[in-house]
């Protein structure tokens, strides 16, 4: 691969402890203390009145509960105030973002090597548009004939490069269409509202991006119905994501990855370092 892409993401995504289970946690750890207590005082309780029996002393200390106990547990009933029972919409869009620009980085590696491997198709082209005279047609007749074992493109790099620049469209599209839900606050809390509403979490959702209906839809293990927020402009939320064939290849010549290209920089460039 010729130069990593820097991707500046507008993700934030703090990794948290749950809430809940923290609460639980620290709760259960001073019940079980306070259980033993209570057993070592009835036991206690028992044998004092009639002198049926002695513990060795240490016992107690068992039923002890520690500073660190406590601050756990206090910790926990604080950070309740923050708790979110259905969970938040935009933690799980944010990291299936993140998911399926993993898998779009993937792409673009195996996208990489292959086109360096069907390259020579570039230097071809360009000794042949730039041959004008007789004798340069012949030399790029004897360039062909001299190499044609190593200019042959075979079909499974074809193939490869066909799949990986597929997934490389289907990835991006994805990871753009999961973060601009996830940072359009109406959008947002549209689908957090609508959780909330089924008394379900964002957990427990199905979250998906559908080309063909152009929306990020929700769907819920308890009804068929969907919840959708369409990225084409005709809701509420204003989220008209889809741009022209003509204004993406636009954007892609001005890109880093273009510019840093064989095609971008040129065969000789690229490869020879012989730039103009």
């Amino acid at each position: 691969m010729w130069k990593k892409i820097a991707f500046l993401l507008a993700i934030s995504t703090a990794v948290q402890s749950n809430e809940l289970d923290n609460l639980i946690n620290s709760s259960s750890a001073i019940v079980d203390q306070i259980d033993t207590g209570i057993k070592l005082t009835g036991a206690a309780m028992d044998y004092a009145h009639t002198g049926g029996g002695l513990s060795d002393g240490t016992l107690s200390s068992t039923a002890h509960i520690s500073a660190e106990q406590v601050e756990a547990y206090n910790s926990a009933l604080s950070n309740m105030a923050t708790y979110q029972p259905y969970g938040n919409v935009r933690d799980v869009l944010n990291d299936m973002a993140i998911d399926s620009l993993d898998e779009m980085e993937t792409a673009i590696t195996t996208f990489s090597e292959v086109v360096v491997e069907m390259i020579a198709v570039q230097q071809v082209a360009e000794k042949a548009e730039t041959a004008t005279t007789p004798s340069e047609k012949e030399e790029v007749q004897t360039f062909i004939v001299d190499n044609q074992d190593m200019l042959t493109i075979d079909q499974e790099d074809v193939d490869t490069y066909n799949t990986s620049v597929d997934q490389i469209e289907t990835s991006a599209n994805e990871a753009s269409a999961y973060l601009a839900v996830a940072n359009n606050d109406e959008a947002a809390d549209f689908l957090q509202q609508s959780i909330q509403d089924k008394n379900t979490t964002a957990d427990d959702v199905n979250i998906f991006y559908d080309a063909g209906e152009q929306w990020v839809a929700m769907g819920y293990t308890t009804t068929k119905n969907l919840t959708a927020v369409y990225l084409n402009g005709s809701d509420a939320f204003g989220l008209d994501l889809y741009y022209s064939e003509a204004d993406i290849l636009a954007v892609g010549a001005e890109s880093e990855f273009y510019k840093t290209s064989p095609i971008g920089m040129g065969y000789d460039c690229f490869f020879e370092m012989e730039c103009e």
